[in-house]
């Protein structure tokens, strides 16, 4: 266990570092920035929490002694009627939720090209850019839908970008580097949200309660069987988060 007493670790950067079990006491740690950290069972105590802001998967958050978390998701649900349907149980409610993924990133894309072309490539606030967003998007799709539910061990295609925390993996690209058009990764795109139609479209009450066979093949996501609505369920909420992000950095990008 190493121990740091009274040291000045300000302006540290702490990446891949497993903290779990960490004990921190009265220690300083304002306008630090966590991101893409797993926080299951963290315990603060005796702490001052001003202007803090947390984005990301929030379950049972206890705040003072109440769960803040259904409240979080209450009000988040009141602010867009179209949220609670990301979270449908029959075949039905996936198409409508399909219909509304295109729908709204249809009016996303017309937004990205009234921009420079260049702006697209650019990171807002080092999360990424637009056409990084399309590109994990592509391997969302790839992953949960052509590997998982159609059975293609190797659906990857160059231009992929898996989350930055994940491991690289043999035979699954990550090119940080590339710089493709706009035409280009929506073209891919067309043809990865075209997959997702096919299955929803093709949805029966008995299919969608289903699990999927095991892929035979090392990659991601490892050779388990899943439940067929737990992989759509995955999809959609990538496509709604990650376009709300992406609306966000577009306003920042626009002025």
């Amino acid at each position: 266990m190493t121990e740091f007493l009274g040291d000045d670790l300000r302006g540290s950067r702490f990446e891949r570092v497993d903290l779990s079990g960490a004990d921190f006491f009265a220690v300083d740690l304002s306008y630090a920035r966590v991101r893409g950290a797993d926080l299951r069972g963290i315990v603060m105590r005796g702490v001052e929490v001003t202007d803090a802001r947390i984005d990301g998967e929030v379950e049972r958050l206890v705040v003072n002694g109440v769960d803040v978390a259904p409240l979080v998701e209450a009000e988040l649900d009141r602010r867009d009627p179209d949220r609670p349907k990301m979270r449908p149980t029959d075949p039905r409610g996936f198409r409508d939720a399909w219909d509304i993924v295109e729908r709204l990133w249809a009016g996303t894309v017309e937004r990205a090209r009234a921009l420079d072309p260049q702006l697209l490539h650019e990171s807002v606030d080092g999360e990424w850019s637009f056409i990084e967003t399309l590109r994990h998007l592509v391997f969302a799709t790839d992953a949960w839908v052509r590997r998982v539910i159609l059975g293609d061990p190797a659906p990857w295609d160059p231009l992929d970008l898996p989350w930055d925390e994940m491991q690289d993996t043999p035979g699954i690209p990550r090119d940080r580097q590339a710089r493709p058009s706009l035409d280009a990764v929506l073209a891919l795109r067309r043809d990865r949200m075209a997959s997702v139609r096919e299955v929803i479209d093709g949805l029966t009450d008995e299919s969608l309660a289903s699990s999927t066979e095991p892929v035979d093949a090392p990659g991601w996501p490892p050779a388990e069987s899943f439940g067929i609505r737990q992989c759509l369920l995955i999809v959609l909420n990538e496509e709604w988060h990650h376009r709300k992000f992406a609306e966000r950095d577009l306003d920042a990008l626009a002025h």
